[in-house]
């Protein structure tokens, strides 16, 4: 399938998607990319066919697939079903088309002929088959619905129910919570957890919990910074709408020890845990897990 589609094509769609990934600040969902993608490529009939099989367009799986190159060459990172823009992919944006391809098929290929799967190394990416390009688009298509759905539904939480969750992830994690904010003002602190029942052992965590669609501002960083007066006091700053660039910069620069967690750091670590996660959690959001013959950039 793929080969049908000139390599310079190819090259055209992906240094557009690219593109507007950059354009959107440096992080998308690739659904939302493609869609704005589309119309700046004048597509044929053909690359707009649903393919019979599979019934995902042609174009897009071309797309989900090549993406492969793209983070093995450190062009882009995925987590969550998003992409993200690296400062290697900012750079490789000045390239001329075929060549961003080409520097992203070079990445795949060392990373191909490096798998201890004990099969033989594939070659470059265009000659890969067309099973193995639509398995990896049905996989970042799903895995991206399935996350959107995820944040849709966290979205619709309230303040103290979100505040809950970030509780119910920490015990989850082995962490003690002896206090969770009740309703009204909590003193630049929502949730504190040990290692220890007593708090005796750091870290000893003071979290601030923001459910809103705003970043975390600097002043609310300067604002836990004032609460963390303890030895082995540690802030963690669990933000649904992530934070600004002001605030990473304080955190970074900042003589206290201070973490983050944006909503897609969450929802990895809410996965990741949900085993242990207990009953109260798992009625806040419940998941289930669906398993997929795995993908060329997973296997």
């Amino acid at each position: 399938m793929a080969a049908k589609i000139p390599w310079e094509r190819i090259a055209e769609f992906m240094k557009t998607v690219l593109q507007e990934l950059a354009a959107a600040g440096g992080e998308a969902r690739v659904g939302a990319l493609i869609k704005a993608a589309e119309p700046k490529l004048s597509l044929s009939e053909y690359e707009r066919a649903v393919l019979e099989k599979s019934g995902y367009v042609r174009w897009h799986t071309v797309v989900h697939f090549y993406s492969i190159g793209l983070v093995k060459s450190g062009f882009i990172k995925k987590e969550g079903g998003k992409w993200y823009l690296t400062e290697t992919g900012r750079d490789a944006l000045r390239l001329p088309a075929v060549e961003l391809l080409e520097r992203a098929d070079e990445g795949y290929k060392q990373w191909a002929a490096k798998r201890d799967d004990g099969q033989p190394a594939k070659k470059a990416a265009e000659d890969i088959d067309t099973e193995e390009i639509e398995r990896q688009a049905a996989y970042d298509q799903a895995l991206g619905h399935a996350n959107a759905e995820i944040e849709e539904h966290i979205g619709r939480m309230g303040p103290y129910d979100f505040q809950s969750l970030v509780a119910e992830l920490l015990v989850a994690m082995g962490y003690h919570v002896p206090f969770v904010a009740p309703q009204g003002p909590d003193g630049g602190v929502d949730v504190v957890a040990y290692k220890d029942p007593l708090g005796t052992t750091a870290p000893r965590i003071r979290v601030q919990v923001k459910h809103r669609g705003q970043k975390v501002t600097v002043n609310e960083v300067r604002e836990l910074e004032g609460v963390l007066k303890k030895e082995g006091d540690i802030g963690l700053i669990v933000s649904s709408g992530g934070f600004t660039a002001e605030a990473d910069r304080e955190i970074r620069s900042s003589n206290k020890h201070i973490e983050t967690m944006d909503l897609g750091r969450l929802i990895k670590l809410w996965q990741e845990n949900y085993d242990k996660v207990r009953e109260p959690g798992k009625k806040l959001l419940p998941l289930v897990k669906l398993y997929f013959l795995a993908p060329t950039e997973e296997s």
